[in-house]
């Protein structure tokens, strides 16, 4: 389990160490062992990752089914899709599932019931009713990277987690040659931004303080003396979105340092990294608003730490990412469920459920929802292989 423990640095701001690897000391008396501050879990989003599990494989076998020129795959042809082991999970997936999968004929296939082809028909709509979001998205990322370029490689990598289409090279990026150009920089092949748009350089931070007026009223000139609130919120034009998990209680020391923090000024995450001084503490505040603003820019407001360490240098991010996102816990969580670890944007749900989604997701929840079970049912569901083998 990973743990945390912040301390006072020499300018006074909190910083974090590798606990999980070491004890705190703290003042005792007799020969108590010394306390440890353990890295708070958070069961919602925990529970995220296992509430995608169902969906995401009805999702991933209605899109192979959809793929054949029939709309249908014969059973026995499914392990050359998914490979053995997954195969059973789908096989398991078709027996429990009757009302989206229908097996017919022989040898017998697995298609989509008519009820599910219907709906499957709004999928073209949703994805292009995404097309200007996809477009916006990418020209914001581009504009995150110091040279405004980012290698193909590495929008592959993270592709699913921003809704483009596995061939966007092909599909997407031709459409808008004003926008985009592909270059071959350093032996790789990356896309590049071809039009700076100034209107687009604007984070989910600063639309929301935006939205709630918090920007519109220092813009006035009006100075309000806030303090900060014991759940670490603060409402200023530099300040992020606490929430901090159950269990956690600050002490006073701590909301002093993060008060102090909160109110820091910094470069926006759309200003060139190579004008910044590395090592003062403004440019570390931007590189956390430059990871909420990555987070920000994908479907459901999370990537795993393996997507996010892969725009370490396009983006300037801090050289120990993991101790940074374990530091601001109050804006980011770490969850070890699922294959790999995922970082959340924490202002992005309310519970177990995602704030604001885009039409490619209310589709895939309208799809997987012809399951006729909620997500609970999904998730805690266990299906058994039957005569369809």
């Amino acid at each position: 389990m990973l743990r945390h423990a912040p301390f006072r640095s020499s300018h006074g701001h909190f910083q974090c160490s590798p606990i999980w690897l070491l004890h705190t000391r703290q003042k005792s008396s007799g020969g108590s062992r010394p306390k440890k501050k353990v890295y708070h879990r958070v069961s919602d989003l925990d529970r995220v990752m296992e509430l995608r599990k169902k969906p995401s494989l009805i999702l991933e076998l209605s899109s192979i089914i959809q793929s054949h020129k029939t709309q249908s795959l014969l059973l026995r042809d499914l392990e050359k899709n998914v490979g053995f082991v997954r195969k059973w999970d789908f096989m398991a997936l078709i027996e429990r599932y009757p009302t989206i999968f229908r097996v017919s004929g022989s040898p017998p296939s697995v298609s989509l019931t008519l009820k599910a082809q219907s709906v499957a028909q709004e999928e073209a709509q949703a994805k292009a009713l995404m097309e200007p979001l996809l477009v916006n998205n990418l020209r914001k990322l581009l504009m995150l990277s110091v040279d405004c370029r980012v290698p193909l490689q590495t929008l592959e990598f993270v592709g699913p987690e921003l809704g483009l289409p596995c061939d966007f090279r092909e599909s997407l990026v031709p459409k808008y040659p004003h926008f985009f150009s592909v270059k071959r920089v350093a032996g790789k092949d990356c896309l590049e931004l071809e039009d700076w748009d100034s209107s687009l350089a604007v984070t989910a931070r600063e639309a929301r303080l935006a939205q709630e007026g918090v920007l519109s009223a220092n813009q006035s000139g009006v100075r309000i003396k806030v303090r900060i609130s014991k759940d670490g919120n603060y409402m200023g034009p530099f300040a992020f979105k606490m929430n901090f998990p159950p269990g956690f209680r600050p002490n006073v020391s701590y909301l002093e340092n993060l008060e102090r923090w909160q109110r820091m000024d910094f470069p926006s995450p759309y200003l060139n990294a190579r004008r910044l001084d590395p090592t003062a503490l403004e440019t570390r505040k931007r590189a956390v608003a430059v990871i909420h603003e990555l987070l920000s820019l994908t479907m459901e407001k999370r990537m795993t730490s393996v997507q996010l360490d892969a725009f370490q240098a396009e983006c300037r991010l801090p050289s120990k990412l993991l101790l940074c996102l374990i530091k601001h816990h109050g804006i980011f969580y770490l969850t070890n469920k699922g294959v790999r670890s995922t970082v959340f944007l924490k202002d992005a749900y309310l519970g177990s459920n995602l704030i604001d989604k885009c039409p490619l997701l209310r589709f895939n929840d309208k799809f997987a929802a012809l399951s006729g079970r909620t997500n609970m049912d999904l998730c805690n569901s266990n299906s058994s292989i039957g005569a369809i083998v």
